[in-house]
């Protein structure tokens, strides 16, 4: 009898240990949450490093780039190098475990260099390559739309060829209601006339809703093409319908303490088929936002 039960209770310390044992390889062997992202928003997100050029420019781009490292995002978007060469910057962003997504370049290198986009894209390895302005004067019309649009899939056509997509990242002034003919904006232009193969889009979603706009609608109405999505609030307050491209840097506040409904604008942009988002904040308190935007995004639920 005692050896039996000896035997018994032997089985079941066993048992218990493997027991144990399993739920520790589960555990250990799961992958933990990334940064930013929670029940509801997956993400991935990371950051556009031009909100933190004056740290670039006063502290330098080794240690801005440990102070992005210490937000525990992967992902960025570039915009400059800081008075590195593209090698090097790439060195400092792979001893940090930053992985460059996406690059924006000007209007001018895409009309004038676009092979030369090229060759900087394929030392960073980026996916995507973007332009966030085009030259314009007075009211962005159907004329403007249609020489960038011409530009852009001609660029497209090329990057293509090294696996690079080119997109445009709206910045308000395109949305001017009638600057492209009766109920078309400047912006429908350019989504309908770039080569949907070539050439995607970029929402910045304070630049939508500047302008008077809604994200949701905008995303609904070209599912596929919003690519890429950049998160920044507008200030309570503040007045939108307007179309200049222009507001006060300090007016980017926290995500979810401006005039952004962050949940339906998340659900419609994982719904339309976005697939990078990166936080931009060009206000002179972003190094210290970006972490509670990013909590926020932690936690917001639809």
């Amino acid at each position: 009898m005692h050896t039996l039960m000896s035997r018994l209770l032997g089985a079941g310390v066993l048992i218990s240990a493997l027991m144990l044992a399993g739920c520790e390889t589960t555990s250990s062997s799961s992958t933990p949450a990334s940064v930013g992202t929670g029940k509801s928003f997956k993400g991935p997100v990371g950051i556009q490093l031009y909100s933190l050029r004056g740290l670039f420019m006063t502290q330098g781009p080794k240690a801005t780039l440990d102070k992005v490292k210490s937000y525990g995002i992967r992902e960025v978007e570039l915009a400059g190098t800081y008075n590195l060469t593209p090698e090097q910057f790439k060195a400092e962003l792979d001893s940090r475990g930053l992985v460059p997504v996406s690059g924006h370049y000007s209007f001018a290198r895409f009309r004038d260099d676009p092979a030369g986009i090229a060759r900087e894209a394929k030392i960073f390895g980026l996916k995507y390559v973007g332009c966030a302005w085009i030259p314009h004067e007075g009211t962005f019309d159907a004329a403007d739309a249609r020489a960038a649009v011409a530009v852009f899939n001609k660029a497209g056509e090329l990057l293509a060829k090294d696996g690079i997509r080119v997109f445009y990242h709206c910045h308000g002034y395109e949305f001017q209601k009638g600057a492209a003919g009766e109920g078309t904006t400047a912006m429908d232009i350019l989504i309908r006339e770039t080569n949907p193969k070539h050439v995607s889009f970029q929402m910045d979603v304070l630049w939508v809703v500047h302008p008077g706009e809604s994200p949701e609608a905008w995303l609904a109405k070209y599912p596929g093409r919003w690519e890429l999505m950049h998160l920044k609030d507008y200030r309570r307050g503040q007045p939108t319908g307007i179309h200049t491209g222009k507001t006060d840097v300090d007016n980017d506040v926290t995500l979810g303490t401006g005039q952004m409904n962050w949940p339906s604008i998340l659900a419609a942009a994982k719904k339309s088929g976005v697939k990078h988002y990166f936080i931009e904040d060009e206000s002179a308190v972003a190094a210290d936002q970006i972490t509670e935007s990013l909590r926020y995004l932690e936690q917001v639920s639809w």
